[in-house]
């Protein structure tokens, strides 16, 4: 069952970048006294993900931040170079990417995509949410494949 308003976010970790390779990020903790943004991808580089999602985050984080959001983060269930990788070539210097490589944040959230139809294994189902102090404020799923609750655009509304 998924996670959602009124739920604790995860206290797991996660991969980021550091100037030395990997480094945990435990997404509860780092978000237990901010107001964070968080959307996740099926996958980095993939085509929606890549064209639309992503890019609409990149676009518009000065103005998600300024209705009092502390930070952005990107995750999929990639590992810390290709997410590293794939923000770079999207410019997403204002966000955090986060490879959940394992999907264990991903299953502690309840929100882990079957993609190995398609040859994917375990993915994370689209979504985007707005935390407060760890708690999930709003969660939006993305049902069938779809790209419409999840955008930048619906998170800003939401805020």
């Amino acid at each position: 069952m998924a996670l959602g308003q009124g739920d604790a976010l995860p206290k797991v970790a996660v991969k980021v970048m550091g100037e030395k390779g990997p480094e945990d990020l435990n997404i509860g903790e780092f978000a237990a006294d901010k107001k964070v943004v968080i959307f996740a991808v099926p996958g980095a580089f993939t085509p929606t993900c890549s064209a639309a999602h992503l890019p609409g985050f990149v676009a518009n984080a000065d103005k998600i931040k300024a209705k009092g959001v502390d930070a952005i983060i990107c995750l999929s269930v990639n590992d810390a170079f290709v997410m590293n990788a794939w923000g770079s070539a999207q410019n997403a210097e204002e966000l955090i990417m986060a490879g959940d490589g394992n999907g264990d944040f991903t299953a502690a959230m309840g929100l882990t995509l079957d993609g190995s139809g398609f040859g994917l294994g375990q993915r994370s189902s689209r979504y985007a949410l707005i935390a407060e102090n760890g708690v999930i404020t709003q969660l939006n799923e993305e049902q069938g494949g779809a790209f419409e609750v999840s955008s930048a655009e619906a998170i800003m509304e939401a805020l």
